[in-house]
């Protein structure tokens, strides 16, 4: 694993790796958000929706896109928008659009740089450093709502994740999530440190080869919070960390889906602490169907890699084609690391932290139309991401091996 992670330069970064998650209310405040990661280098990569586990958002995640600028800047904000349209009461929903059209997240200086940082193509160092300390105010902890504690205790009974947005001056940074290289050792470490993880690790199970994203975290802790004429209690913030493994192609996909909707209806409840040792179970059993070695996984097209010529392949001028180079030690390969989310875990992360009684079931469709038209622009296809980087190694290689086309 060491020599992998050197290989791909992935060590440099897992010290300072971290994503946050936010949650917006207005189509003003994400379309001001995505020019906002835009000074950053951060585009929206990916669309969620998550009311299919019943959380009334869909989301995208901010992050860089090129693979150099990712181990510059390992980070991603996962950005979700409140579906005002799922509140049930008219006068609920009338009232809670009001007050989200008051408040205001960003600086009158934080807007004046993102204007000209658009206008002028950048920012100087300074303008750079200020923008910074500006920024930070959106994302700022606030200890006073917005609302009264009744009307607070009226949203969060339609949901709890509704009165997180709504309630409060802006869109508090509710974790920050570092990643680790073995989740299960962190999952069964946490009580020893005082810490309750929650029951179920979200993803897939333990493997050999790590696919995708596994997650764990510890409730958020109940906060003083001074409402308008009155003192009460809110849990937001809340403790995550996360592994990650491979990216997996749209046949990789496919194949994960299918399995964990496998495991997922045989289980014929959402996961929880009275059944968690099941779920493992059931989740082990099934993914046996996903092969667990990259070499099995890049000769069925499940996941993406990076290829890399190796001293032999250089000094002999291999050619051939991909799969003879391969065979043949002069080009090795790593998988791509899986830099996006899961709506099912990030669903299921969100629930635990919210309480069983925030499982909602909404009867509507996805709308990535609708976000991206409140976003001011299309996300990202993250596959499409990763299909770029694997191309863009193979290209090395045919130059590093002085051939006349990359080999495929």
């Amino acid at each position: 694993m060491l020599n992998s992670l050197r290989q791909t330069g992935e060590i440099q970064r897992l010290d300072m790796e971290r994503h946050g998650a936010i949650r917006v209310g207005t189509a003003e405040e994400l379309a001001t958000l995505a020019r906002l990661f835009a000074v950053m280098g951060m585009q929206p990569v990916g669309y969620y929706d998550l009311t299919e586990a019943g959380v009334p958002v869909h989301s995208t995640a901010f992050r860089a896109v090129h693979e150099q600028a990712l181990q510059v800047s390992p980070f991603r904000v996962f950005t979700s928008l409140l579906r005002l349209e799922l509140i049930e009461s008219d006068s609920l929903r009338e009232f809670a659009s009001q007050v989200l059209a008051k408040r205001r997240i960003f600086t009158p200086g934080a807007l004046a740089l993102i204007d000209k940082h658009e206008t002028d193509g950048g920012l100087s160092e300074p303008d750079a450093a200020e923008f910074i300390q500006q920024a930070l105010e959106t994302f700022r902890w606030h200890n006073t709502a917005t609302v009264s504690l009744d009307e607070y205790q009226k949203l969060n009974v339609q949901h709890r994740l509704i009165a997180d947005v709504v309630a409060f001056r802006g869109p508090h940074i509710n974790h920050l999530t570092p990643r680790t290289l073995d989740i299960d050792a962190v999952q069964s470490g946490m009580p020893g440190k005082g810490i309750t993880p929650k029951a179920v690790v979200e993803g897939p199970p333990r493997r050999q080869c790590p696919i995708l994203l596994r997650q764990t975290s510890f409730k958020a802790l109940e906060e003083p919070i001074t409402f308008i004429g009155q003192s009460g209690s809110h849990s937001a913030r809340f403790g995550e960390i996360e592994q990650r493994g491979a990216a997996l192609t749209p046949k990789g996909r496919e194949l994960y889906d299918r399995l964990l909707n496998k495991a997922r209806d045989a289980l014929g409840e959402f996961p929880n602490e009275a059944n968690a040792l099941r779920y493992a179970e059931l989740l082990e059993n099934t993914f046996e169907a996903f092969p667990d070695s990259h070499a099995e996984m890049r000769r069925q097209g499940l996941a993406y890699f990076r290829y890399f010529p190796t001293e032999s392949g250089i000094a002999e001028h291999a050619s051939g084609s991909l799969e003879q180079l391969v065979d043949a030690g002069h080009v090795r390969f790593e998988p791509l690391v899986y830099e996006d989310f899961l709506p099912v875990s990030a669903a299921g992360i969100f629930q635990s932290n919210l309480g069983d009684n925030a499982q909602a079931h909404y009867a509507t469709n996805s709308n990535q139309q609708d976000f991206e038209q409140a976003l001011g622009r299309g996300t990202l296809n993250e596959l499409d991401l990763y299909a770029d980087t694997q191309r863009r190694s193979l290209e090395e290689c045919a130059r590093a091996l002085e051939l006349s086309s990359p080999a495929y």
